[in-house]
């Protein structure tokens, strides 16, 4: 049975609405989808109405930035009572540091190199989680701009992430952090609204060490990731291994979040990337039968 656990929409950084993500899953003859959205629910009735049209089974999902530490990584949460107001004003919480933030860098950093920005126009536009691909592409709109990322990085059209560690991720201007949680803030809500909270693609940046999922294991965290397009094909193997050591449950997910347009003969993961239900360990605890 194929499945994804993982899209995003316009309620944080992807380019389709829950509507449309579900239609893009039925698309694909997907029969079970979560919408994860970064520190966001606003989208999950939205998903649930038309995934249920669809045919499709809808599960709660959510994505947050959350630390152990001074270990940062993602974790995807799921099967949670989406309504509970403490997992509201925790989300609110994440979502007021995140503009604060974005704020703080674009005033005060991208401005002295002359780059034209509106950003509370922008900001605006952005109700619940500031995207960084949602500022680039308010910042590229400026043909003053375009001429200035020329410049400076040397190249006729960089693409996204070149412009994000130009201007975001550039000590120069200001770093611009994901809105972190302490992970054991996560796991006491979570004993309250109910779930499973799963190691997001932890292959992509995280590197938690062994002695560090054992930890998380030991906290509670239900699952690890493994099949995800971030992951190469030992880092499956590895997760898998690390899923079977800690008796973690397995889960899967595109991460899709847009088309990526032009002439790419590769739109999106799906066109490489498919998930099957029969090869994840436990996944019917996410799932159902």
């Amino acid at each position: 049975m194929r499945i994804d656990l993982q899209f995003h929409s316009t309620y944080s950084d992807g380019q389709l609405t829950p509507t449309a993500v579900a239609n893009f899953a039925y698309s694909k003859k997907i029969a079970v989808a979560a919408l994860t959205d970064h520190n966001s629910v606003a989208g999950i009735e939205e998903f649930r109405a038309a995934c249920l049209k669809r045919g499709i089974k809808p599960v709660v999902g959510l994505e947050l930035y959350v630390r152990l530490g001074h270990r940062k990584f993602n974790l995807l949460w799921y099967n949670f009572n989406e309504a509970h107001p403490e997992l509201h004003a925790l989300l609110r919480e994440t979502q007021i540091r995140r503009r604060a933030n974005v704020r703080r860098i674009l005033n005060n950093g991208i401005h002295q190199r002359g780059i034209e920005l509106n950003v509370e126009k922008m900001l605006d536009k952005h109700n619940h989680y500031v995207p960084i691909n949602g500022i680039i592409y308010a910042m590229r709109k400026s043909k003053k701009n375009r001429q200035i990322f020329k410049e400076d990085i040397g190249i006729e059209n960089p693409r996204e992430e070149e412009i994000m560690f130009e201007y975001l991720k550039n000590k120069k201007y200001g770093i611009l952090n994901e809105s972190y949680l302490d992970i054991k803030r996560v796991v006491e809500l979570r004993g309250k609204i109910g779930g499973q909270l799963v190691i997001n693609h932890p292959g992509k940046s995280s590197h938690l060490t062994k002695d560090q999922f054992a930890r998380l294991k030991k906290m509670g965290i239900d699952g690890v990731e493994v099949l995800s397009p971030h992951h190469s094909l030992g880092a499956v193997m590895y997760y898998q291994h690390i899923a079977k050591e800690f008796d973690f449950l397995e889960t899967g997910g595109s991460d899709f979040h847009i088309f990526e347009g032009g002439h790419s003969r590769i739109q999106h993961s799906w066109d490489y990337f498919k998930i099957d239900s029969k090869f994840l360990k436990k996944i019917e605890k996410i799932i159902g039968k």
